[in-house]
């Protein structure tokens, strides 16, 4: 039979072994298990991990294509005041007015009721996206509809040039916040893009807002939304770029996704266009301007889009996370 003390000496014997065999700190004796193939790990009963965010693609992506829109064309107004250019700054106010309208339409579409957007006004958080992003657009707003509205009535128009400048200087903030609001979620493809997010919706705001005026301003003074389709392609196209590199298999719905491959080429393809033949020609720098537009609509709705791909499977939540942690 056994005796007590027997037993005691084999345990301490099997703890000994324990701790020589498990690397770290002497105190840790924690069992880490052995050496493996990398297991696939799913949700259960085939369910995502992550429940969907309710946001409508028709709302959300074209509150984040307009918004964009809205706030570079400010800026490029701006510019256009500031240079000597009054028909490139008509077409900046105007657009800007006229996607801002639509962005507050799909903003207030998706949260239902009126009154909740102006709930979100009874305080301010810094840390929060939502509630800076509010009020960005609560001081951007009035500027933007200032300055439209005194570019088309004709009237004010010292107080149309200051909403101008002060709705150019904002404009930054418009086109970029919400990149901040969509990595905020736990949205894979989008919280993980964190770092380059908000190049890539400069660039693409950018793209949209020079498209837009060599569209519609004449060939003389469209030389400011030429240069700014140019920088704002680039920079879109290469933050896109290193966030699908940095993401590694995370980038997969990224890469899949054909509105992004089709943002891409539009995008590059108006440019290139714009600063060449749509320096002499009329109808390639409207040609060049669609594209453009069109190149900053599709990427919008191909990020949305791939984010939802990315919080729908399981295997860019579960296997991302055990990835990180080791």
């Amino acid at each position: 039979m056994t005796s007590q003390t027997d037993v005691r000496l084999d345990g301490a014997a099997e703890l000994r072994t324990e701790r020589e065999a498990t690397p770290g700190s002497a105190g840790d004796r924690r069992e880490r298990p052995a050496a493996g193939p990398e297991k696939v790990y799913d949700s259960y009963y085939g369910r995502p991990v992550l429940n969907e965010p309710t946001w409508q693609e028709h709302d959300i992506a074209g509150y984040l294509f307009l918004g964009g829109l809205a706030g570079a064309s400010s800026t490029l107004a701006a510019v256009a005041e500031l240079t000597g250019r009054p028909r490139l700054a008509r077409v900046g106010r105007v657009a800007a007015l006229c996607a801002l309208g639509g962005s507050f339409y799909s903003l207030i579409h998706d949260l239902g009721r009126p009154e909740r957007f102006i709930n979100m006004l009874r305080v301010f958080k810094v840390t929060s996206p939502m509630s800076v992003g509010t009020w960005i657009l609560t001081a951007y707003g009035p500027q933007a509809v200032c300055a439209g509205a005194a570019d088309l009535s004709g009237r004010l128009p010292r107080l149309g040039r200051a909403a101008t400048v002060g709705a150019g200087l904002a404009g930054p903030a418009v086109a970029t916040y919400t990149a901040a609001l969509i990595c905020d979620t736990a949205v894979p493809a989008w919280h993980e893009g964190f770092r380059e997010m908000p190049f890539l919706f400069a660039g693409s705001a950018a793209a949209a807002a020079g498209g837009l005026g060599m569209l519609a301003a004449p060939l003389s003074e469209a030389g400011p939304a030429r240069r700014v389709a140019m920088l704002g392609a680039a920079v879109e196209c290469v933050a896109a770029t290193r966030m699908e590199r940095r993401l590694g298999p995370l980038a997969e719905p990224l890469k899949r996704s054909r509105l992004l491959r089709a943002g891409e080429a539009l995008s590059l393809a108006g440019a290139l266009a714009g600063v060449t033949v749509g320096r002499r020609s009329r109808i390639a720098a409207v040609a060049a301007g669609a594209a453009l537009l069109a190149g900053s609509a599709c990427t919008r709705f191909g990020i949305f889009r791939a984010g939802m791909e990315s919080a729908n499977d399981p295997k860019y939540t579960v296997q991302w996370q055990r990835r990180r942690l080791s």
